[in-house]
């Protein structure tokens, strides 16, 4: 970022978690950051509209544990402390997948389950309080300041209702976008005579509806912590209830395009009956609902391609899911949040090379890479989806039928399991699924036994 009269000044689009990060991040290399957020932020862990997937279900994997921590030391014990309930997988919870129930063996990774509302406004506590950082808080970015080469600020406006108001110009070094999944970035490039960039998309049409519910019995109170069925190329519904702060579960039930979850009282609970077992519709027959259901339908796949050459101009980077966008139900989106400013904060800091605007870009791509190979290929199967990266080539093809051995094995093999679950939290890379005690299992051997009922209680080590 080159010096202006003012200094070095960084500006970021969005004050959701990846806004909030990457300005942390930037705060370490500028005099100022000025994050610029349309809602107005409440106080404390109320929920804002700009965040649309707020009410529904989020998990901090693993992976993005590290990245918290790394960027915000301290950050997982004051999650704790606010009682953000951390899971052990496959201990605590009773999952299915591709028509297997997991053995409920020791934890080998852990999750934090609790609401979203309740992490953001944690990191938000800790980053606003960098005198560094300032927020414009009500207003728009309509537009870019600059040409093709360089974008030089954004334009502001004020949220007041009136699409004609008075516009105001903030100069800048460097423009962050972190506005989310409707980002209008692409629009403001063209407006400047830059390039919008190519978007991979794969949209299965999968929708989901969500509900607080508090247990009435000591099933989801005691060694387990909650139930989770993921969806399958033969089971499309998927649903699932997990644990919240204050000791309430959030309900999630999904379907595809044409077979949406309804949100009236009655029809979300009879909805759970298309999970191929009745155990959640069981629960949620005697379980007391604490909120209406929302309902959630924009879980397309997404990426979009500023890393490639003559895409994008110098001084502007995309970040969180202004870049890539992944379909929640993987619940994916706040680690890579997280390890994205991870990769901004390494590549800006990187001794050996430059930080050009190009490189940085890539870096924090990269950073999402692992996520969106999950995401995009499991969706990919899925039947009806449709987008310009459904179809994949012969790689495609060898690897889906290794993956799919993979989870096939998961269930009932220690080994196995343990590696599956390790790539999918995001704290090990794809060739984890690839060591020798893996493939030897996964090539070589049939799955092993796996529970054929859901299981009530956890297995003992060793057994």
């Amino acid at each position: 970022m080159g010096d202006g009269k003012d200094g070095r000044h960084a500006v970021v689009v969005g004050g959701s978690l990846a806004g909030l990060l990457a300005a942390h991040v930037l705060a370490g290399h500028a005099d100022r950051v000025t994050v610029v957020e349309r809602d107005r932020f409440p106080d404390g862990t109320g929920a804002r509209p700009g965040v649309p997937q707020g009410r529904h279900p989020h998990v901090l994997l693993e992976g993005g544990q590290s990245a918290m921590e790394s960027l915000l030391p301290g950050f997982l014990a004051e999650l704790r402390a606010a009682g953000a309930p951390r899971v052990g997988m496959p201990s605590d919870l009773v999952l299915w997948q591709n028509g297997r129930w997991f053995r409920r063996l020791p934890a080998t990774t852990h999750i934090y389950t609790g609401s979203r509302a309740q992490l953001e406004e944690l990191v938000r506590r800790r980053v606003l309080a960098n005198p560094v950082i300032s927020v414009v808080e009500g207003a728009d970015v309509v537009g870019l300041l600059g040409d093709a080469s360089r974008v030089r600020g954004v334009l502001l406006r004020d949220r007041s209702g009136d699409d004609r108001g008075e516009q105001r110009a903030v100069e800048a070094d460097l423009v962050v976008d972190a506005s989310g999944s409707g980002t209008k970035a692409p629009q403001w490039l063209t407006a400047i005579g830059a390039e919008s960039p190519h978007e991979e998309t794969i949209d299965t049409g999968l929708a989901y509806a969500s509900r607080i519910y508090r247990g009435t019995s000591d099933v989801l109170n005691g060694e387990t912590a909650g139930y989770y069925v993921y969806p399958s190329p033969d089971q499309v519904h998927a649903g699932g209830a997990l644990p919240l702060e204050d000791g309430s579960h959030l309900v999630i039930v999904s379907g595809l395009r044409g077979d949406e979850p309804p949100t009236g009282d009655a029809e979300f609970v009879t909805y759970a009956k298309r999970l191929p077992h009745p155990l959640l519709h069981r629960w949620l027959d005697e379980a007391e609902p604490l909120s209406p259901a929302f309902g959630y339908r924009r879980t397309a796949n997404v990426r979009r391609r500023y890393d490639l050459p003559g895409r994008s101009p110098a001084g502007f980077l995309a970040t969180g899911d202004a870049l890539c966008t992944f379909n929640p139900i993987y619940g994916q989106g706040m680690a890579v949040a997280a390890m994205s400013a991870v990769a901004l904060r390494d590549a800006l800091a990187d001794p050996r090379r430059t930080p050009t605007t190009r490189r940085v870009q890539r870096a924090v791509l990269t950073a999402s890479r692992q996520a969106w190979d999950i995401s995009a290929g499991a969706d990919r199967k899925m039947p009806g989806a449709i987008g310009n990266a459904v179809d994949g080539g012969p790689a495609d093809r060898v690897a889906d039928w290794y993956l799919q051995r993979v989870q096939d094995c998961s269930p009932g093999d220690p080994v196995v399991g343990r590696a599956f679950r390790s790539v999918l939290t995001l704290s090990a890379p794809v060739t984890a699924l690839f060591a020798p005690p893996v493939a030897r299992a996964v090539l070589f051997r049939p799955p092993a036994p796996s529970p054929t009922e859901p299981p009530a209680v956890r297995e003992e080590p060793g057994a």
